[in-house]
């Protein structure tokens, strides 16, 4: 399949570790010039560009953008890939909680598109997905502010595919489940947030019904099917890649 993806500037955010680093490393072996950004070191993949940004805190998303379009030249694609999840119960979110998650999670992606969206209507062309959940789709009652900001993500999306698919930018959302990322399996990541860390990963392993986790290659794999040339008449899609968990 071609992907029409040589020499195209993506723009990875969260793009040090798990989905955003799987992208990463898929898009370079793609042919395409990748841009990290994230709080963290450059995760040495073969990317470009790394910009170190705190996306959660305003301006940040802009001023990364600024930076890899005057260092890589104008962004083809942008993958909003950036998030937070905690466990906790809805009555137990403080409002700094709600803020922080709705910064991270939801306007990180909204700021970071509209830097982009300039340059790309005055070309007629440009790819944009979202990194959304099925939380967002079906929402979780031990991540309520995730999933509050993740829905809002897949409404978000649908706005910018029917705003400017007459200036030819395509904007699509992807729909992971449970992956095998630092966000599930670290040490303080979500499953030991809610117990016994390996009684919790087999717990909601099982509740898949193929059975198993996605590993990170795989919702990459989706990500830069819609970002490319091959998915050039999808727009406004909302892809699941929950191993069947929710349509």
């Amino acid at each position: 399949m071609e992907l029409g993806l040589e020499g195209k500037v993506v723009v990875i955010t969260g793009g040090s570790a798990g989905i955003g680093l799987a992208t990463a490393v898929a898009m370079v072996d793609a042919g395409a010039v990748v841009v990290t950004v994230s709080r963290g070191s450059a995760p040495g993949v073969g990317e470009a560009l790394h910009v170190a940004a705190d996306l959660g805190e305003a301006g940040e998303p802009e001023r990364a953008v600024a930076e890899a379009q005057a260092r890589v030249g104008s962004i083809d694609v942008l993958v909003n890939n950036v998030g937070l999840a905690v466990i906790r119960r809805l009555e137990d979110v403080t409002e700094a909680e709600w803020d922080l998650s709705l910064r991270l999670n939801l306007l990180s992606a909204i700021r970071a598109t509209s830097a982009v969206l300039p340059a790309m209507r005055a070309r007629r062309a440009g790819s944009i997905v979202n990194v959304a959940s099925t939380a967002g789709r079906r929402p979780s009652r031990s991540m309520p502010d995730y999933s509050v900001a993740k829905a809002a993500l897949l409404a978000y999306s649908r706005q910018v595919a029917e705003a400017y698919a007459a200036d030819g930018i395509r904007c699509n959302a992807v729909i992971p489940g449970p992956t095998l990322t630092p966000a599930w399996t670290g040490a303080e990541g979500l499953a030991a947030q809610q117990g016994d860390r390996a009684e919790v990963l087999a717990k909601a392993a099982a509740a898949r019904p193929l059975g198993r986790f996605a590993e990170a290659e795989e919702i990459a794999d989706v990500i830069v099917f819609l970002a490319s040339e091959a998915a050039s008449y999808v727009t406004g899609a909302e892809w699941s890649v929950s191993g069947g968990a929710v349509p």
